[in-house]
């Protein structure tokens, strides 16, 4: 399966996309995890692709796409992938199926795209508080530690990160909005879009995810997802 994973921030998609790739077997390719290791691994785009970072610049498409390509080059990749936060706007969205085709000569199976009100990306993100000391992290809303502001593991502070804060978290909602909501029209076009509502427990956006992917499931896949849901 070659699956790309939208929503906005605080949607769940880190959690579907960790579902999905041991239900599947395949990676979750998350391009800013991508940039982080190659900046940190000193590698000849990591390289490049600091001189953008530090200045506080976006790295440019071209650059992200080389990352990208090069890991799925990797073997793990072979089967399937699943990109997480990748594309992020209809020209990188051309660039990639671009890329695929000349990889491999197949594109994008399908795109799920993870649906949540606004106030309620808020409401989850804002909610998020992070250890000062081991770096764990809690939710007041889905996740709260067992002492208020206090980390279970270490006794350490918790804080809210300048990221979560409500000012800044509709301020992405605002870019995703103008950048990335554009996709649902794009891959709608082409028939490749799963919209799926992301309200619920996790188990709930698990079960409408796979009833999504059932024409691409294997039928070990689908017995292994049979199993999921009934525990």
């Amino acid at each position: 399966m070659r699956l790309v994973l939208l929503g906005p921030p605080g949607a769940g998609k880190g959690t579907q996309a960790r579902m999905l790739r041991d239900l599947a077997g395949i990676p979750q390719i998350s391009s800013g995890d991508l940039l982080r290791a190659a900046v940190h691994e000193r590698s000849r785009l990591g390289v490049e692709a600091a001189k953008y970072m530090d200045r506080g610049e976006l790295v440019p498409d071209d650059l992200v796409l080389n990352l990208i390509d090069e890991r799925l080059g990797a073997s793990d990749a072979k089967k399937g992938f699943i990109l997480d936060g990748f594309p992020r706007s209809v020209a990188q969205a051309e660039a990639l199926t671009a890329m695929l085709l000349k990889r491999s000569g197949k594109g994008i199976d399908l795109v799920i795209a993870l649906s949540v009100p606004d106030e309620e990306i808020v409401r989850r993100v804002s909610g998020r508080r992070t250890c000062t000391q081991c770096g764990a992290m809690y939710n007041l809303v889905s996740e709260p530690p067992q002492r208020v502001g206090v980390c279970d593991k270490c006794g350490g502070e918790l804080y809210q990160r300048e990221d979560d804060s409500e000012a800044t978290v509709r301020n992405r909602l605002n870019v995703y909005n103008a950048t990335t909501r554009p996709l649902l029209e794009y891959y709608g076009a082409r028939k490749l879009l799963a919209q799926i509502d992301g309200m619920g427990r996790p188990g709930e956006v698990d079960s409408r995810i796979i009833a999504a992917l059932d024409g691409l499931l294997s039928k070990s896949e689908r017995a292994k997802a049979s199993r999921g849901r009934d525990n």
